[in-house]
């Protein structure tokens, strides 16, 4: 959920070197990318700008001046930030510095936390965030200590064992559905620490010759051995939502929403309509108390990353493509949900975004600093239970865009389309900011305030 990510046995792509000349581009482009996105970006820059107006570059040493006009889209990892700072005016860059407040998951409930503490009052975001609690642990032993204040959590644990409610636990730092497991009872909560525990230290006699299970591989988190003495001592749980929106239509399989939310500058925010329907390979089956306190990845789990073989079969499919109604179904999972489900769920999705971000910018202003040479592109994961009602799950920064497919690589095109014209071209080309007007059947505009950042 994080910085861009080039997975294993996938080549990371950059821009060609084109010859530089005085009387060259008006600015200048490092473009880097996984395979699947690369063509999508160089074909939306050359949508907005004409060929003799840009120079693809490599390295940002080949600039004719340090004040040249430069764009960079890259993975984060990548970006000269220290250029992006020196020049606010005529550097420009596809990611803030700072955005724990967002991409976090304890900084992300800090940041939903705070702002209700000063607008109990708020609708947008109240009722769209399940009941979640934050806290630091190093080992299983001290869980107590670390949950003291978790009076949800541990007001379930209390009550009676038909009347407990299924928790979700998730390392604050980790993504793609890596480390989340599922329980009901403190004891469960335990035997999870205590089993990563187990797997950081069983090493073998000789802790000279034993070798660590790597925390990451090329940037990607493995979150098991090695857990509870790692760097990863923030975790969340979450209420799990055990009745979610399923369609016979497809096999009563749990989905989620991944949305693509724009943030420009400091601060406007736009979401992009085209929005993706993740799907569990296996039909939703809900946890009992019979259950063992596991998360079968199978049928819990949304993240197309998690599935082996060819797991965008089936699995990925456009929002807006998804049943009007499930009054088809014959199982009990059938509810009057209104024809308008999908519009209500965007609206929703509208709101929360806007005040989500908001909610970052002023109560973590140290954890979002967004920059008026900077845009960052993020997705939102959102669950929809069986009444409509929209659940925000978390938020990734530069998403995995492969989740698309080939079959809906057209989305993910359009969406950088609508990304330059509405981040890049108001920057290099601020006299037609008038034409950003056109894109906006693509992308909703949900948030414009002024952080005074210039």
């Amino acid at each position: 959920m994080h910085a861009s990510k080039v997975p294993l046995g996938e080549l990371k792509m950059s821009s060609p070197s084109v010859p530089i000349t005085p009387s060259g581009p008006k600015f200048y482009a490092i473009i880097e990318a996984s395979e699947y996105l690369l063509p999508l970006l160089y074909s939306a820059l050359s949508k907005s700008f004409a060929p003799h107006t840009y120079g693809l570059i490599s390295d940002i040493s080949q600039l004719p001046t340090p004040t040249t006009p430069l764009l960079q889209l890259r993975p984060y990892e990548s970006l000269e930030f220290t250029h992006l700072l020196s020049h606010p005016s005529t550097s420009l860059a596809n990611a803030y510095i700072i955005r724990k407040a967002v991409i976090r998951k304890h900084y992300l409930w800090q940041s939903i936390s705070s702002w209700w503490v000063k607008h109990p009052n708020d609708t947008a975001l109240k009722g769209h965030v399940p009941v979640t609690v934050s806290f630091e642990l190093d080992y299983a032993e001290f869980l107590d200590e670390a949950l003291i204040e978790c009076w949800e959590l541990k007001e379930n644990f209390e009550r009676e064992e038909e009347g407990k409610e299924w928790w979700v636990l998730k390392p604050a730092m980790s993504d793609q559905g890596h480390g989340v497991r599922l329980f009901r009872s403190e004891q469960e909560l335990r035997a999870i620490f205590e089993e990563w525990e187990a797997e950081g230290s069983s090493g073998g006699e000789d802790e000279d010759e034993a070798v660590e299970t790597p925390l990451s591989i090329n940037g990607v988190d493995r979150i098991g051995a090695g857990t509870m003495t790692s760097q990863l001592r923030h975790f969340v749980a979450q209420r799990y939502i055990e009745r979610p929106l399923l369609f016979e239509d497809h096999r009563m399989r749990k989905f989620h929403i991944r949305s693509y939310v724009l943030a420009v500058g400091a601060l406007k925010v736009y979401v992009y309509r085209d929005m993706l329907a993740l799907f569990a390979p296996l039909p939703y089956i809900a946890p009992s108390n019979g259950s063992e306190p596991t998360i079968d990845p199978l049928v819990h789990l949304t993240n197309t990353c998690l599935q082996s073989g060819t797991p965008l079969a089936g699995s990925v499919h456009r929002f807006w493509d998804l049943p009007s109604s499930n009054a088809h179904n014959t199982t009990s999972q059938k509810t009057n949900l209104a024809a308008t489900w999908k519009c209500d769920a965007f609206t929703q999705i509208a709101n929360a975004t806007s005040t989500l971000f908001e909610a970052a910018a002023r109560e973590q202003m140290i954890h979002l600093q967004a920059l008026p040479n900077a845009f960052e592109v993020f997705g939102l994961d959102w669950m929809v239970d069986e009444t409509g009602n929209v659940w925000l799950l978390e938020a990734n920064a530069f998403p995995d865009f492969r989740q698309s497919g080939d079959a809906l690589k057209g989305l993910v095109g359009s969406l950088w389309e609508a990304v330059v014209k509405i981040a890049v071209v108001d920057f290099f080309r601020p006299d037609e900011r008038s034409d950003i007007n056109h894109v906006a059947h693509d992308m909703a505009k949900v948030l414009d305030i002024d952080l005074g950042r210039g």
